[in-house]
């Protein structure tokens, strides 16, 4: 079944799955931060702005959302620093859609589309936020005149010396191969070339009828051993899941465990003592100090009870003294608004205002009863003339008229 999941993973990356986003936004992080570093980051930007170096995959996935935008602003306002433009760094408590803001206009100002959601900038990592750092690590770069250049690889000539020391590590497997390899060369070295330069004739079955001697000079033959010599020597590589190789370890660590054993435990001994005989002295020296106070302290403790029963005393009192304060305290609002009352009362006996007023009131009525009757008196006046008048006119009108018609409206009027 993992083999099987892993199967399908490998097809949903390669045909644009879901791991595919966070491998190109590692990819993208990691190009980032070379560019970063060809611009010397780590001595001008991190310096200036307290930074630590970022590292390979900070802005690739979200981690810590405040400190991931901080960087991002910061890291913003460095690069359009770098093109010639002046752009204010932002500080670690300014207000994200402020500063996000000021980083939409500054990208419509260079150019860069801003046909993405403000929120992926919010976040200080992702795909958007890459994308930005690229593009500007990248023009800040052309500014500067970098080029990237292909890679030269030098080829290095390899010594002798060189392939004696590869040749002289080998592995068991190889120096069985070599010495059936050798045997065969020396069985063709002896069969040709050997009769001829050493004089020598192959040896025959059975024992040898006189001592060998060889007719080679011994400094040759030296000479040719020093250099054979390296070839021949097997080193065996070291397991360490090898049991033998851990007993060999156990056994170095208890010869040295024994050895430093023997000087520490002598150390310890004596600083064993030497406690020891520091803890009876002060064991003794205590004794004779209790003995010695141990009237101050019986004094001490009578007074610390005697301090006990004061403070008790004093939290009761302070109760009833905290009570007695509110009562007074009640009583001297009641007094001040008693003391208002008499003085609002009193000034308004002492206070001739509302007299002087009823005296011009009494003025004004004065006046208006006087414009009264003088207007009674008129209207008295008119229509006592117009009777007057009307008689004057009635008595005309019976003198020239019938006497019983005149007499009738004379009733009537």
């Amino acid at each position: 079944m993992s083999g099987e999941a892993a199967r399908r993973g490998a097809v949903e990356m390669s045909e644009g799955g879901p791991g595919a986003l966070y491998q190109m936004s590692f990819l993208v992080n990691e190009s980032v931060t070379e560019m970063l570093k060809l611009l010397n980051y780590e001595e001008t930007f991190c310096k200036e702005f307290s930074f630590k170096p970022f590292s390979r995959h900070f802005f690739a996935v979200s981690r810590n959302t405040g400190q991931q935008f901080h960087a991002f602003a910061s890291l913003f306002a460095w690069l359009v620093s770098l093109l010639g433009t002046h752009f204010e760094a932002p500080q670690e408590y300014d207000d994200p859609n402020t500063i996000l803001s000021q980083i939409v206009d500054e990208l419509k100002t260079i150019g860069y589309g801003t046909d993405f959601p403000r929120s992926k900038l919010r976040q200080g990592s992702g795909e958007v936020v890459l994308d930005i750092l690229k593009g500007l690590c990248e023009k800040v770069l052309t500014a500067s005149g970098f080029q990237w250049k292909s890679a030269v690889f030098h080829e290095e000539d390899v010594d002798e010396e060189v392939i004696g020391d590869e040749t002289a590590e080998l592995t068991t497997k190889d120096v069985e191969e070599e010495i059936v390899d050798e045997t065969d060369q020396h069985d063709d070295f002896l069969d040709l070339e050997g009769m001829k330069e050493l004089n020598l004739r192959p040896l025959e079955r059975g024992k040898p009828e006189s001592v060998l001697e060889s007719s080679q000079d011994a400094a040759e033959w030296r000479l040719e051993v020093e250099r054979v010599l390296p070839m021949l020597k097997v080193h065996i590589r070291t397991d360490n899941k090898d049991w033998r190789s851990h007993i060999e370890q156990m056994h170095q660590h208890q010869s040295e465990i024994d050895s430093a054993m023997v000087e520490t435990q002598s150390q310890l001994d004596k600083l064993y003592t030497e406690v020891t005989r520091t803890l009876e002295k002060i064991g003794s020296r205590e004794k004779y100090i209790n003995q010695q106070l141990e009237g101050h302290i019986e004094e001490y403790r009578n007074l610390q009870n005697k301090l006990a029963e004061v403070q008790q005393r004093y939290k009761s009192s302070s109760g009833s003294v905290n009570d007695l304060t509110r009562d007074l305290a009640q009583i001297t609002d009641e007094l001040e608004v008693v003391k208002a009352q008499m003085d609002e009362r009193g000034t308004s006996m002492t206070d001739s205002g509302p007299i002087v007023k009823l005296k011009q009131g009494l003025q004004r009525l004065k006046a208006e009863n006087k414009q009264m009757e003088l207007r009674i008196g008129v209207l008295e006046h008119v229509l006592t003339s117009g009777m007057v008048r009307d008689r004057s006119a009635l008595q005309q009108d019976m003198k020239t008229s019938d006497p019983h018609e005149h007499y009738g409206r004379f009733e009537a009027f």
